[in-house]
C-alpha cells in the first residue's frame, strides 16, 4: 500500500497577495512544491493537505492551487464556517473542486462555540448530502466533541490528532494522554475514524520517541488499524519535530507488523478519503 500522510499544511510566504490571518511559529514558507520535496525525501507517496486555518481561515484557494499542481500527490480539505448560514452552498462547490476530499470543523476554546451551535448541524447535514467526510478538531473539549458525533450518526467523522491537545512548542504536556480513556470509548462509534497524527509531539522522550507506543497500542486495539490514519501534522509540529523524524519512527518501529504498518500508514487513509496517490 502507498504511504499517505493524513495531515500536512503547506502555505506561501506571508505577502499582500495572500496575507496570513495570524503568524504561527512555522517556517516562513512551506509551499506545495517544498512539501512534495520533503515527502519525496522520506518516501511518503501522498498527503492530505489541510488548508491552514491559522493562516487562511476559510479560504482554501492556496490548497486548490497545490492540488492542481500536484494532483497525484495531494488531496485537499478545507475548514468551513459554522457562522455561515449558506455553508451548504460552500460545501456543494467544494465537492466539485479538483482534489477535494473532505471538509473540517473546530470545537476548541479559541472559537467559543457551544456544541449545540446550529452551524454544526448545518455542516453535518451538508457533509451527508454531498458525501464528504468531516474532519473534526475538538482537542481540549472531548466531551463536547463526542456529543456532536453522537448527534449525527450518519456523518463520516475523521477525528483530528488523536482527539488529544498537542503542543506547538516543546516540551510535551505533563499529562499528554489524560483524555485517552474518552478517546478509547469514542471508538465504539462506528461513524468515526481517528487520525494518529502529531503523536510524536506528545512524547516526553527524545527521538525516536519510544514512550508513544504503549498509549498508541491502546488506540490501535480500541479503534482497529483499519480506522487509524497515520499523519505528521507538519508544519504545525515544526517547532517540536522535523518532518523526517515524524515519519521514520512509524516506518522503523518493531511494534508494528508489515500489514499493520501498511494499513496505518496508507490503507486506512485511502479508505476514509476515497483517494490514493499516484507518483
Amino acid at each position: 500500500m502507498p504511504i499517505i500522510d493524513s495531515q500536512v499544511h503547506a502555505y506561501e510566504a506571508n505577502t499582500p497577495k495572500r496575507p496570513w490571518a495570524t503568524v504561527p511559529n512555522w517556517p516562513p514558507h512551506v509551499t506545495g512544491d517544498e512539501m512534495v520535496a520533503a515527502m519525496n525525501k522520506v518516501g511518503v507517496d501522498g498527503a492530505i493537505f489541510i488548508s491552514s486555518f491559522s493562516m487562511y481561515r476559510y479560504d482554501g484557494s492556496y490548497a486548490e492551487e497545490v492540488a492542481r499542481q500536484h494532483p497525484g500527490r495531494m488531496a485537499i480539505v478545507k475548514p468551513v464556517d459554522p457562522d455561515d448560514e449558506n455553508v451548504a452552498d460552500v460545501v456543494a462547490k467544494w465537492k466539485e473542486t479538483q482534489g477535494a476530499v473532505g471538509i473540517r470543523i473546530f470545537l476548541r476554546e479559541e472559537e467559543k462555540r457551544a456544541p449545540d451551535h446550529p452551524g454544526f448541524d448545518r455542516i453535518c447535514k451538508a457533509a451527508v448530502d454531498y458525501d464528504l467526510p468531516l474532519n473534526f478538531l475538538f482537542w481540549g473539549r472531548v466531551d463536547d466533541g463526542i456529543r456532536i458525533i453522537d448527534r449525527h450518526p450518519n456523518v463520516r467523522f475523521i477525528v483530528d490528532h488523536l482527539g488529544l491537545l498537542q503542543p506547538r512548542d516543546p516540551p510535551a504536556p505533563a499529562e499528554p494522554w489524560a483524555d485517552l480513556p474518552k478517546i478509547l470509548d469514542l471508538a465504539k462509534r462506528p461513524n468515526a475514524v481517528i487520525k494518529v497524527s502529531g503523536a510524536c509531539t506528545l512524547s516526553q522522550q527524545p527521538y525516536p520517541f519510544p514512550d508513544i507506543w504503549d498509549p498508541l497500542k491502546r488506540v490501535f486495539d480500541a479503534w482497529g488499524f483499519e480506522r487509524c490514519l497515520w499523519g505528521t501534522d507538519w508544519t504545525r509540529a515544526f517547532a517540536v519535530v522535523n518532518y523526517e523524524n515524524a515519519v521514520k519512527p512509524f516506518l522503523e518501529t518493531k511494534t508494528l507488523s508489515d500489514s499493520e504498518r501498511a494499513m496505518l500508514m496508507g490503507g486506512a487513509c485511502a479508505k476514509a478519503y476515497g483517494w490514493s496517490p499516484k507518483r
